[in-house]
């Protein structure tokens, strides 16, 4: 591996040995045809998974508002690893093997993979035990201190952490894929397990016959069969040869410059991960002071935030393999060119759900919960934070671009940023000032814009050189 890392670094931009044609599409194609093709299906799967999510919640809110804040207060913590498992490492994952692919050198790609799978099981044994440990705690210090609603979030979170491995291993044979620019075959897995959960979790968490009543424990068992039955389908795919990547078995044990080569991506994407989590957490906990309601209130609000995420990773999967395919070959300029393309895309997404949901918040909170105090804090929150949707999905995709350029200095700058002014200023304003909730979620609004006009001030100062 050291040996092909070391030619790979002397190789002349456009050296590369036969180039597959879906290579070669990323490479010279016209950039927008060539994207919306690649996230068409990226932004379907994308949406089954945020539909996982309001599945999950939707059946769990007939079980009362008691179940639904204790599902909340985990949602961030689930969140947390769906980000750094299929945005942060994935990302890594992604960048490194579209890089190498870009660059002709597919035996490098076919190492990373098993270091990829490798990473993979260790995080998610780590995060697994890490949030059976230290569970109980967080949700106590996010407000969780009622009984019934504490009970709901540890018998939810203990059941789907024990499965995280499934998880991650699931993000990251996804991510395998899509770095080779295959962005269908992981959405039609992911849509498969969306339909499946469907049925699978209403009829766990309610006992419908011939199933048990497992309440609120029964969406994590949902989420975690259909997980492990996606892991088997996309390894019997790249097993059978189907995929531009296979699996090399003797690879299997750690090569520690291929680890290092996706997480100095990852890690650095997984560090800002675990920013944006953090604030949410944080904003939880200021705002439980005002009761359970509240907190489910928020925790509806903010799922709306959690689901831009996987919406604009629909285009941030193909702007990592398309970023990084072009950087591997020396292509800098078409790069940033893909990466404007990509955010201003996303902006004009974002920006029409955040004005909607600023216009008409309770068609959205009222799918969850129809108690006053939560239908006035989730009001609140999306008046004040949705109109400033777009900047912080601009600045998504803009995250997703560098990505896959192996730039994430400024990235995670932002992301520092974006605690400081939400969490930060939100405390001043909540505590000291005294403007309340009110002045919280302005603050939380600020931090979105400041997190995407950093990026993109970046950018167009030349955060990636002229050279790859």
């Amino acid at each position: 591996m050291s040996e092909v890392l070391d030619i790979a670094t002397s190789a002349p931009p456009r050296a590369r040995s036969a180039t597959a044609p879906r290579t070669q599409l990323m490479l010279e194609a016209p950039i927008v045809p060539t994207l919306l093709r690649l996230a068409w299906p990226n932004v379907a799967v994308m949406l089954a998974q945020a539909a996982v999510g309001l599945i999950e919640a939707y059946f769990v809110g007939w079980l009362g508002t008691a179940a639904l804040a204790g599902v909340a207060l985990v949602f961030p913590v689930l969140m947390l690893m769906q980000m750094m498992s299929g945005g942060a490492i994935g990302g890594g994952i992604s960048s490194a093997i579209a890089r190498a692919l870009g660059g002709g050198r597919r035996d490098e790609a076919e190492v990373l993979v098993m270091q990829a799978v490798l990473i993979a099981l260790m995080l998610g044994v780590v995060f697994g035990a890490a949030a059976l440990a230290f569970g109980p705690a967080l949700y106590r210090a996010m407000g969780g201190n009622d009984a019934p609603v504490l009970a709901a979030a540890l018998l939810y979170s203990n059941t789907l952490f024990i499965g995280a491995p499934l998880l991650w291993l699931l993000n990251c044979l996804s991510s395998v894929v899509r770095g080779t620019g295959n962005m269908l075959v992981p959405a039609l897995v992911t849509c498969a397990g969306t339909l499946a959960l469907l049925v699978l979790s209403p009829a766990l968490i309610m006992g419908w016959p011939p199933f048990p009543r497992l309440e609120v424990a029964g969406g994590a068992v949902a989420v975690l069969i259909t997980y492990g039955a996606g892991s088997l389908a996309l390894a019997l795919y790249i097993a059978a040869g189907r995929s531009l990547v296979r699996f090399r078995w003797r690879c299997f044990r750690p090569d520690w410059r291929a680890i290092g080569e996706i997480l100095r991506v990852g890690g650095i994407a997984a560090a800002n991960t675990v920013l944006t989590n953090l604030t949410i957490v944080l904003v939880t906990a200021m705002i439980s002071g005002f009761g359970a309601a509240a907190i489910a209130g928020y925790g509806i609000g903010s799922r709306l935030e959690y689901l831009l995420i996987p919406l604009v990773f629909g285009l941030g999967a193909p702007l990592v393999a398309m970023v990084g395919t072009n950087i591997g070959a020396g292509q800098v300029e078409r790069a940033q060119r893909i990466a404007w393309t990509g955010a201003a895309l996303a902006f004009a997404m974002t920006e029409a759900i955040g004005l909607a949901a600023a216009l008409f918040p309770s068609a959205w909170i009222g799918l969850f919960d129809r108690t006053p105090e939560a239908i006035a804090i989730g009001t609140l929150y999306l008046h004040r934070v949705g109109p400033l949707y777009g900047a912080f999905g601009g600045g998504m995709a803009l995250y997703f671009s560098s990505q896959g350029a192996g730039r994430m200095a400024w990235p995670f700058a932002a992301g520092v940023l974006r605690l400081l002014l939400a969490a930060g200023g939100g405390w001043v304003a909540f505590r000291l000032v005294g403007a309340g909730p009110s002045g919280l979620f302005l603050m939380v609004g600020l931090g979105l814009l400041v997190f995407g006009g950093t990026i993109a001030a970046a950018l167009a100062g030349g955060a990636w050189g002229r050279r790859a």
